[in-house]
C-alpha cells in the first residue's frame, strides 16, 4: 500500500526530473517506445482480416493475473500498438454486454479510446501505461459479465439480414420502432454495404435522440467511431451491432415508440425546432454576453427553456462557438457544484456531442445535435437532485489565486489541493493560468497522476474529455473550464495505483 506523498516531497520531485516526473518508469523502455506517428495508425497495418483473432483470443483467454506478462511478451516479440488497441475493442464489444446500461461493466470498451487519447497525448515513453491499463479493466469487466450470465455476442441471423438495396431502410424502421431483433440484422447488412460518413450520419442522430443512461449513448458512438478510425473499418461490424443494441436500451419503460417518456420528449420537441434556426446559422458572432446568458439558463431553467435560448441566439447572429462555450462551460460548473458520477457524465456527454457535432455532415444533424445537448444539461442538473446537496458554485465568479511561486512550486501547490481541497486547487489553477503559466505543463501533470493514481474508468473517460475539450472552449473562458476539471482529476495525495508496479513486474 503506498503512502500519500507530501506536497513538499512532490514539489521537489517535480522541479527534480524537469518534465514533472512524479514516479520511475524507465522501465517502460524496454517495450519499443510509441512514436507519435505510431499512435495515429496507419490503417494498412491493421488491416489483418483473421490475424486479429488470436489476438483477442489471447485477452480473452488469458487469466487476469497473468495477461500484462503475455501480451508484455508478444509486443516485445513483435506485437504492434495497434494490434493490441484493435484486439481491446474487439474482444470487449464480444464479451461485454452494453445492457442493463451503457455504462458499468462496459465501460472497458467506452474507454479504449479514452485510453487511446491519452497515449495520443503522452510521451513516446509513456504511451504504453494507458493501454496495459485498459487490457487490465478488460479483464474486470469480462469477470463482471462472466457473473452476470457470461453474454457473449452470438453470431448474426444471416437469414434476416436485408440485401443492401433494402439495409438502410431496415434500419431506420427498426430503431425507429425499438424493434431490437430486427436492428441487430438491418445493422450487419447496412455494415456490409454502406460507407462509413452515411453510418455516422445515422448513429450521430441515434446516439442523441434520448437522455438515459446519463450520457453513454452518445458516449459509446463517439467513443467507438474514433477507435474505428484508428484500427480500421474492417473491424466495425461487430462493432456497430454492439452500438446498436446499447442504442435500443429504454430499461423498464415501454417502448418509447408508442410513449411519452421524459427521456424523447426533447428529441421530438427539438425536431420541430430545429426550423427556427437560420440558414447562415453557422457563421454569427462571438458573444461573451450570449454565453453568460446561457449559462443563466442552464443554471436555473428547463430542458425546452434552454434547446429555445440556442435557438433564438443563433438566429440573433450569436456564433455556434459561444453556445458551445456556454455548454462546456455549464458541464464543468455542475461538477463544482456536485462532484460525482451524475456531473462528470455532463462534462463527458458534452465532450461527446461536441465531437459529433463537429463531425457530422448533415446541417439539420448539426442543428439537432447542438440543441439536445443544450436540453441535456438541465436534465442532468435535475438528475443530480437525487444524488444529494446541490451546491451554488458559479464557473463565472470562481476567484483566482495569483501562484506567487515558480511554476513547479505552483504545479506542486495545485495537485497537493487537488488531494485535499478542490475548491482551492480551482482558484490555483485559474490564478496560474491567468498569470500566463503553461497550461501544457498543468495539462501533462495531470495526465501522468491518472496514469499513476487513477484506478477507474472514468478517471480516464474524464481527463481525456476534458483536456482535450480545453482547446475547444474560446480563450476568453478556457482558463475557467480547465479550473472546474480538478473537481474530477487525481491529485499528488491520492495513493497510488497498482498499475505502474503490475506493469514492472510484467517487463522483469
Amino acid at each position: 500500500m503506498s503512502r500519500r506523498q507530501s506536497r513538499r516531497e512532490f514539489v521537489a520531485a517535480s522541479a527534480a526530473a524537469g518534465a514533472f516526473s512524479v514516479a520511475d518508469l524507465s522501465f517502460l523502455r524496454r517495450l519499443s517506445p510509441v512514436s507519435a506517428a505510431d499512435a495515429q495508425i496507419d490503417p494498412n497495418k491493421v488491416w489483418l482480416g483473421g490475424d486479429i483473432e488470436p489476438v483477442v483470443r489471447l485477452l480473452e483467454e488469458t487469466p487476469r493475473e497473468q495477461l500484462l506478462e503475455r501480451v508484455a511478451e508478444r509486443i516485445e516479440a513483435g506485437l504492434s500498438y495497434q494490434e493490441v488497441l484493435a484486439a481491446l475493442l474487439l474482444a470487449g464489444v464480444r464479451n461485454v454486454q452494453p445492457r442493463p446500461s451503457v455504462g458499468f461493466k462496459f465501460h472497458a470498451v467506452l474507454v479504449v479510446n479514452s485510453a487511446h487519447l491519452a497515449s495520443l497525448a503522452s510521451s513516446d515513453e509513456d504511451r504504453w501505461l494507458p493501454i496495459f491499463w485498459a487490457l487490465d479493466e478488460f479483464k474486470s469487466s469480462q469477470a463482471r459479465d462472466v457473473e452476470e450470465g457470461n453474454w457473449t455476442m452470438a453470431p448474426v441471423d444471416e437469414s434476416a439480414v436485408p440485401p443492401a438495396g433494402r439495409a438502410r431502410a431496415a434500419f431506420t424502421t427498426a430503431m425507429d420502432n425499438w424493434d431490437e431483433p430486427a436492428t441487430d440484422a438491418a445493422i450487419a447488412g447496412l455494415a456490409r454495404t454502406a460507407g462509413s460518413n452515411e453510418l455516422f450520419e445515422l448513429f450521430a442522430r441515434y446516439g442523441t435522440r434520448d437522455f438515459r443512461a446519463i450520457g453513454h449513448k452518445a458516449i459509446f458512438v463517439a467513443n467507438s467511431w474514433r477507435t474505428l478510425e484508428t484500427i480500421g473499418w474492417q473491424h466495425s461490424e461487430p462493432v456497430l451491432r454492439s452500438l446498436a443494441y446499447a442504442l435500443q436500451n429504454h430499461g423498464s419503460e415501454s417502448n418509447p415508440a408508442r410513449s411519452d417518456h421524459a427521456a424523447d420528449r426533447p428529441w421530438r420537441r427539438n425536431q420541430e425546432l430545429v426550423a427556427d434556426i437560420p440558414d447562415d446559422w453557422q457563421g454569427g458572432r462571438i458573444d461573451d454576453g450570449a454565453t453568460r446568458e446561457l449559462l443563466t439558463v442552464l443554471r436555473e431553467q428547463s430542458d425546452e427553456d434552454a434547446s429555445r435560448a440556442v435557438v433564438g441566439m443563433l438566429a440573433a447572429g450569436v456564433s455556434p462557438q459561444s453556445v458551445y462555450d456556454a455548454l462546456l462551460l455549464g458541464a464543468g460548473e455542475l461538477l463544482m457544484r456536485q462532484p460525482g458520477i451524475v456531473a462528470l457524465h455532463a462534462v463527458t456527454t458534452t465532450n461527446a456531442m461536441r465531437y459529433i457535432f463537429q463531425t457530422v455532415g448533415s446541417d439539420e444533424t448539426r442543428r439537432l445535435v447542438l440543441l439536445q445537448n443544450a436540453s441535456f444539461l438541465p436534465m442532468f442538473r435535475e438528475a443530480m437532485q437525487g444524488r444529494g446537496t446541490v451546491g451554488d458554485a458559479s464557473i463565472v465568479e470562481l476567484p483566482a489565486t495569483a501562484p506567487g511561486e515558480d511554476e513547479a512550486e505552483a504545479l506542486g501547490a495545485i495537485f497537493h489541493d487537488v488531494s485535499d481541497d478542490r475548491s482551492a486547487a480551482a482558484q490555483r489553477v485559474l490564478g496560474y493560468l491567468d498569470a500566463g503559466q503553461s497550461a501544457e505543463d498543468l495539462i501533462a501533470a495531470a495526465r501522468r497522476l491518472i496514469f499513476l493514481k487513477g484506478d477507474n474508468a472514468h478517471d480516464y473517460k474524464f481527463s481525456s474529455a476534458v483536456l482535450e475539450d480545453y482547446y475547444h472552449v474560446s480563450p476568453e473562458w478556457r482558463n475557467r473550464y480547465l479550473a472546474s476539471s480538478v473537481y474530477n482529476l487525481r491529485g499528488s495525495g491520492d495513493r497510488d495505483n497498482s498499475l505502474v508496479q503490475r506493469t514492472r513486474a510484467a517487463l522483469a
